[in-house]
């Protein structure tokens, strides 16, 4: 059986250039799945070379009330106990407005309110242009229970990287320290955390770390648009010593990032002899002596 290694790129914060970075990697690591976790605004398919969707799969996750007219006897206790004003007067229940508490159902003396699952999302499971796999999800707008089609689409990087042979599972996580977090890291061998040089990005690094020190996993710190400014890096340097982090190195700014997603590539594919991409070279010889160490 084959050593599956799971490493999980995470920020804390939106817009640190997380996703561009899982981008870049997944270019160079080989022998690998790329699995997008960020199934609430699900984006690296983007700059992948993706080949084709081999299989959809839904996703039930949250629940909704439906009322059953031959059943309802038009008592009106589901209107009372809704705090949502999702149920008509006509005793229909509005799905974008129910919250799926469930409240209506435990409380209906005729029992004419059912409570079902709903089909929440989808993943989908893709080739990559490298005869490689690529699995994602989207939810559906408005559904819940997002951590749950997170753990989805681990489970299926997990399958497909026993079918292929694959040996590293590189995961792009959402942003934050939710629960759709929580589901991308616990599990996994390494977390990659992308941070920038500013106060909230400060604030949100040492959020991230508390966490990733909660489920005791070994943490990588990189410093995303470093010359931005210079005293930032520093504190994140000493932060990461003061914390037994590993320090991945800085990745300048870089405008090319941005032309490099108006064309769908990553920035190794655009532009692989700028600066960027010779820092996420350096950063990627680090992480592979790392795997090699778990």
């Amino acid at each position: 059986m084959i050593n599956i290694k799971e490493m999980v790129v995470v920020s804390g914060k939106g817009g640190t250039g997380k996703t561009s970075l899982t981008g870049a990697l997944s270019f160079l690591f080989r022998n690998k799945v790329i699995a997008d976790c960020d199934v609430d605004a699900a984006n690296l398919h983007m700059i992948l070379n993706i080949d084709k969707v081999l299989l959809t799969k839904e996703f039930l996750g949250g629940k909704k009330a439906r009322i059953a007219p031959e059943r309802c006897t038009d008592c009106g206790k589901c209107r009372d106990v809704c705090l949502y004003d999702a149920i008509s007067e006509d005793f229909v229940v509005d799905t974008v407005s129910c919250e799926g508490c469930g409240a209506c159902h435990f409380l209906c003396p005729a029992g004419a309110v059912d409570f079902d699952e709903r089909l929440s999302g989808h993943c989908y499971i893709c080739s990559t242009g490298d005869n490689g796999r690529f699995v994602f999800a989207e939810m559906i707008p408005g559904e819940e229970n997002s951590g749950k089609l997170v753990a989805m689409v681990r489970n299926e990087a997990r399958e497909e990287a026993k079918k292929t042979g694959n040996e590293l599972i590189l995961i792009d996580g959402p942003p934050g320290i939710g629960c759709p977090v929580i589901s991308s890291l616990t599990g996994t061998h390494l977390a990659v955390i992308v941070t920038e040089p500013t106060p909230t990005g400060a604030h949100d690094l040492k959020r991230i770390v508390e966490l990733t020190n909660h489920f005791q996993i070994r943490t990588a710190v990189a410093v995303n648009k470093s010359d931005i400014n210079a005293s930032y890096v520093r504190e994140a340097q000493q932060f990461c010593k003061d914390n037994s982090l590993v320090y991945l190195g800085e990745i300048p700014y870089e405008p090319k990032i941005t032309e490099a997603q108006k064309e769908a590539k990553t920035i190794l594919d655009f532009a692989p002899h700028c600066a960027a991409s010779g820092a996420i070279r350096e950063i990627h010889t680090k992480l592979q002596s790392i795997l090699e160490e778990l």
